[in-house]
């Protein structure tokens, strides 16, 4: 299985999102984007990206990564969407979450008890979802994966690709 998800919501942040696309292809997997329906969703930029299925057709998945922006609060509004976050973390895959994406995390409750970071506007929903909050650019735990925001994109991605490669 070497497909990995990336999620994708209006108001995604480019740069969360291209940046890990592109590196999962050159580390030898096919990135899959999944929104909550298949359809052009639009960056906070302007720029577009259409998703090839939805979160209720995903195929099965080596992992799944969430970018940040605003596109999050979007996400965890989609029952299906939650499903899939969920179904990977407990099948145990790897699951990344940067910036804002940690919205998902909480509304999907896979933040209690777990070492997280993410932007810090939303510091304190991570607290009050139960999460450690880690005042640290990476933070991996397990099979998740979190960071704070654009800054920390190449250990963000470095450290998903590593925990893809165990397997």
């Amino acid at each position: 299985m070497k497909r990995v998800g990336i999620l994708l919501a209006d108001l995604f942040d480019e740069r969360e999102f291209l940046y890990p696309y592109y590196r999962v292809q050159e580390a030898g997997y096919t990135p899959v984007v999944i929104g909550p329906e298949a359809r052009e969703y639009r960056a906070k930029s302007g720029f577009s990206w259409r998703a090839e299925v939805s979160a209720r057709e995903a195929p099965e998945l080596a992992g799944l990564l969430i970018p940040g922006g605003f596109a999050p609060d979007y996400l965890r509004r989609s029952p299906e969407v939650l499903a899939l976050v969920r179904r990977v973390a407990e099948e145990g895959r790897p699951l990344g979450a940067i910036c804002h994406a940690g919205w998902v995390l909480i509304s999907a409750g896979l933040v209690r008890g777990r070492r997280v970071t993410g932007f810090s506007s939303i510091r304190d929903d991570l607290e009050n979802a139960g999460g450690l909050y880690q005042e640290t650019g990476v933070v991996v735990d397990g099979n998740l994966v979190t960071a704070q925001g654009p800054k920390d994109l190449p250990g963000f991605v470095l450290a998903f690709l590593e925990l893809l490669a165990k397997g």
